[in-house]
C-alpha cells in the first residue's frame, strides 16, 4: 500500500468516530499525478447527493505531461461505495455536527486508488488543547524512556 497524502489536520480538528474505504472515479492524468504524490486533501469533504457520495475541494494537480484535455484540479469527484454503505451514511450524516472527512489517499496492491473517509465530529477549542497536552506528555515520556536505555 502506497500512501499518497494524509490529512493530519483532520485528527486535530475532529473526533473521528468511524472510518471507511471508498474508490474514487478519476481520469488517467489524475491517476498519474496521484502516483507522483501531487494531491492535497486538507480542505476536502464528502457529501451525499441523490443517493451517491461526492468528494469536494480535493486538489489533484494537473499532470505535466498530459497530451489531451486538462481537467480542473478542484473538480467534484464521485466516490464508489456499496448501496448499504451509502444507506448507513445517510442516517449518520443527518445528525447535527457530523461530517464526512477524507483522511488519506492511497494505492492498494492491484494499483487502484482508494480514499479513507472518516465520520467526524468537530472538536471544541478545549478539546484541541487537551489533545495537544496529552500528545506533548506522551512525547516527554518516550524521550525519558529512550534516555534511560
Amino acid at each position: 500500500m502506497k500512501i499518497v497524502c494524509k490529512n493530519k489536520k483532520a485528527f486535530h480538528d475532529y473526533h473521528i468516530d468511524k472510518t471507511m474505504e471508498a474508490g474514487i472515479v478519476l481520469t488517467g492524468p489524475e491517476v498519474k499525478s496521484l502516483r507522483a504524490g501531487r494531491a492535497n486533501i486538507k480542505d476536502g469533504y464528502a457529501q451525499l447527493k441523490n443517493g451517491e457520495v461526492f468528494l469536494y475541494n480535493i486538489h489533484i494537480s494537473p499532470y505535466a505531461f498530459a497530451a489531451h484535455s486538462v481537467t480542473d484540479p478542484l473538480r467534484v469527484r464521485k466516490l464508489l461505495l456499496h448501496k448499504r454503505e451509502v444507506r448507513k451514511l445517510v442516517g449518520k450524516l443527518n445528525e447535527k455536527g457530523v461530517a464526512l472527512i477524507p483522511l488519506k489517499i492511497y494505492f492498494i496492491d492491484n494499483g487502484k486508488a482508494k480514499i479513507e473517509l472518516g465520520l467526524a465530529r468537530g472538536k471544541k477549542l478545549y478539546d484541541k488543547r487537551a489533545s495537544l497536552k496529552e500528545k506533548q506528555s506522551n512525547r516527554d515520556v518516550q524521550r525519558s524512556l529512550r534516555q534511560q536505555d
